[in-house]
């Protein structure tokens, strides 16, 4: 579904004249600072419409004949289009606020083409510096961004908070937020085996929620998640009545597939990634996520068992992490401790991730002379 961002002009894309608010002659248009590089950035690299729209109390009546309006207005809109930014639609309306009509900010009257269902409202923007631009927002269904130094109670005072995701004075901020892309994955894997459900958000901030029905592995996974950032939910229901392999092979090979989902085009991701202590252990694990599988293994274990977990089964663990995120692995590891290796090998794992899933919305470049990945 297609994607708007509603941009207010009078103190968003453009300064708001003080006194008058008026913005009726070519002396007193003055843009906002960074507006130009975000707007420019938005229009070259994200999908969404953009439509302007914006109160000019009584355009076209005396106190603000058509005559003022036009020239600024036009020479606002030539400055932006030498930028790459040319917008989709501009919604004016002319009333004044005592004439409460339809059309007027926060109502939702010129908003028509935009709610008839052929627009994901509930991932659009209404970017304004004023509270009925976030009110605005509400009515349509949409997040708002609201450009202001008010304090963030009047938000809570018009039942607006959950409607603002972002409050700032900043264009770079507004552009690094509508830029955010879902970096989500759920992945369910059933089998005669094994019942294996995994969420991930990449973008989350280290919660996990893990159940295998082996402790070890269980506090292995949580270390994941931990270390690298995101948030993680794994469920497995499996045949450990016939012994732990398909719990952990098929985990695995869930947990690199939801890797390979959320992390999409892969687009503006640094895609390497980290080396640890851990006591008396030293642990290395480089990984790429640049599509293609690879596991080089260099961890011996003269323990059979760490916890209730085959150490045979790190090994294939890993294999197929790799196999199913596409992505090259080198783990070593040295050390004494058994349990200080794998911990160690887990919190490296989760620390090279978390380097290489860190993405710049200002690249959408990719991590690649071959342009593909």
């Amino acid at each position: 579904m297609k994607k708007a961002l509603f941009i207010d002009r009078d103190g968003t894309l453009v300064i708001e004249p003080p006194v008058d608010y008026q913005l009726d002659s070519l002396e007193k248009l003055e843009f906002y600072p960074g507006v130009f590089r975000n707007m420019h950035f938005i229009a070259k690299n994200l999908d969404y419409e953009l439509v302007m729209v914006t109160n000019q109390d009584g355009l076209g009546t005396e106190s603000f004949p058509e005559e003022t309006f036009w020239p600024a207005h036009n020479k606002m809109l030539k400055a932006f289009e030498g930028e790459g930014v040319i917008f989709d639609d501009i919604l004016i309306d002319r009333s004044f606020p005592a004439d409460n009509a339809p059309t007027r900010k926060p109502r939702t009257g010129m908003m028509g083409k935009y709610m008839d269902g052929s627009y994901d409202l509930s991932n659009s923007y209404v970017i304004g510096d004023r509270l009925t631009d976030v009110e605005l927002a509400k009515n349509m269904g949409c997040k708002a961004i609201w450009l202001s130094n008010e304090p963030d109670e009047l938000l809570s005072e018009k039942g607006l908070a959950d409607v603002c995701v972002l409050k700032t004075t900043n264009w770079d901020e507004v552009y690094a937020e509508v830029a955010k892309t879902d970096r989500t994955a759920t992945v369910k894997r059933t089998t005669k085996e094994t019942d294996i459900d995994v969420w991930l958000d990449l973008d989350g901030t280290g919660k996990t929620q893990i159940s295998t029905e082996l402790g070890f592995f269980d506090h292995m996974l949580e270390q994941i998640g931990r270390h690298s950032g995101i948030d993680l939910k794994i469920i497995v229901k499996g045949d450990l009545e016939v012994d732990e392999h398909h719990t952990i092979e098929d985990t695995a090979l869930a947990l690199g597939e939801a890797f390979l989902k959320a992390l999409g085009n892969k687009r503006g991701i640094e895609r390497y990634g980290f080396c640890l202590p851990m006591d008396d252990c030293l642990i290395q694990v480089a990984l790429d996520f640049g599509g293609r599988p690879w596991l080089v293994w260099d961890a011996n274990f003269t323990r059979e068992r760490v916890g209730d977990m085959p150490t045979e089964m790190f090994l294939h663990f890993f294999k197929s992490f790799s196999d199913a995120s596409k992505c090259n692995l080198n783990i070593k590891a040295e050390g004494q401790n058994e349990h200080h290796k794998i911990e160690g090998i887990f919190k490296a794992l989760a620390k090279a991730i978390k380097m290489a899933i860190k993405k710049d919305v200002f690249n959408f470049e990719l991590p690649s002379t071959k342009g593909v990945l």
